[in-house]
């Protein structure tokens, strides 16, 4: 049985996308050489989930880069630099909210907010206080491809709270957001410091509270290096990070994760990550997983419209959810730039398949349309 395609009011966002021309950067400089700068981003997309019985669409936010505005300040300090960032989510009805039982959407909360963040950067490196990246963030997804915007290491995007049918066509499985991650970093509410960049390398460690929760009082620290460069026209990316979770009368949680991206002149990339987690308790368990993709980009195809990225990739995971269980995700995307409106077009399809001891759960697969416009 097919759901008929909700129009919300996310419709016209999209239409919004391609119908308005470029905006002009909206940027404010003083006579000091600093400046104000206003941005943000529109990413309405298509979703269809097919559980192997039911397919469901709707056009939700897609949350592999959630709408947002932020504020950037950007003021010379002497021979250092200081910069204030606000940034938010829209809170518009996310692509994680829906699922098989309905919606669960929220609206703008608090935990939207993604950065509230002050930083000093100079010779010596750079401190950042407030809410905003951990060391760890991006460290699990390190991609170089240009269909990286919506095909990379974190599979679950699309149908995060989607759940699993059984063999017998019950929904008793678990959501496809229980079977697969990347074990990325997050952000916090931290105390961050950053080495300035030695041959490519730079380091870093940071320490944060998840503030913007009422019931976390765990403490969250990372540690890690990345790396990047050019060689020729070959450009790599790369980074390494460990990342604990703590405190609070629960179990300490440890993740290794890494990730590395290749993306060569003549337009192939080939994208790595692994991660594995540790959970010091009998009660939980310890998932691992790896990812590989390959991909290609080229202005040639459209060179008039922009440039066009087709990629595919392969996650594997074992443990997540129960000891013992299997976990996979395959999937094919295309990405198409138009440069006139400022827009970044998508299309992936994604396949998941899960078991464990307990049952054999029917595969599932999701269908992504949307674009992304920036200003």
């Amino acid at each position: 049985m097919t759901k008929t395609l909700r129009a919300v009011s996310l419709t016209a966002l999209m239409v919004s996308a391609f119908a308005a021309p470029a905006a002009a950067e909206l940027k404010y400089e003083n006579n000091s050489g600093g400046y104000v700068k206003l941005y943000g981003q529109l990413n309405p997309a298509i979703i269809s989930v097919d559980d192997g019985q039911e397919t469901e669409t709707n056009v939700r936010d897609y949350d592999a880069s959630n709408s947002r505005v932020g504020l950037e300040v950007i003021q010379p300090y002497g021979a250092n630099t200081f910069q204030f960032r606000f940034e938010t989510a829209l809170g518009l009805p996310n692509s994680t909210e829906t699922s098989q039982l309905g919606n669960d959407f929220g609206g703008w909360t608090r935990q939207d907010i993604r950065h509230v963040d002050f930083s000093l950067k100079g010779d010596w490196g750079k401190v950042s206080a407030g809410q905003g990246s951990m060391f760890a963030d991006g460290a699990a997804e390190q991609d170089l491809s240009y269909v990286g915007l919506a095909l990379y290491s974190f599979t679950a995007d699309s149908n995060f709270s989607f759940l699993f049918r059984d063999s017998a066509g019950v929904l008793s499985g678990p959501t496809v957001g229980d079977t697969t991650d990347d074990f990325d970093g997050s952000r916090r509410a931290r105390i961050r410091y950053d080495t300035p960049s030695f041959n490519g390398f730079s380091f870093g460690a940071a320490w944060g509270r998840n503030v913007l929760a009422d019931d976390d009082d765990r403490d969250y620290y990372d540690f890690g290096t990345y790396y990047s460069n050019e060689f020729a026209g070959t450009k790599v990316n790369a980074a390494l990070a460990y990342q604990v979770r703590e405190g609070d009368g629960s179990a300490k949680r440890e993740d290794l994760i890494g990730s590395a991206s290749v993306l060569l002149q003549s337009g192939l990339s080939f994208t790595v990550a692994a991660g594995t987690r540790d959970v010091d308790s009998d009660m939980d368990t310890d998932p691992n997983y790896y990812y590989a993709k390959v991909a290609y980009e080229t202005e040639d195809w459209l060179p008039n419209v922009g440039k066009t990225g087709i990629g595919v990739h392969y996650w594997d995971g074992a443990d997540f959810n129960t000891d013992g269980s299997d976990s996979s995700v395959w999937g094919v995307g295309v990405a198409q730039r138009i440069e006139e409106y400022n827009v970044d077009t998508y299309l992936t399809y994604q396949n998941y398949a899960y078991d464990d001891s307990t049952n054999d759960f029917d595969d599932l697969s999701t269908i992504v349309l949307g674009a992304r416009w920036r200003f």
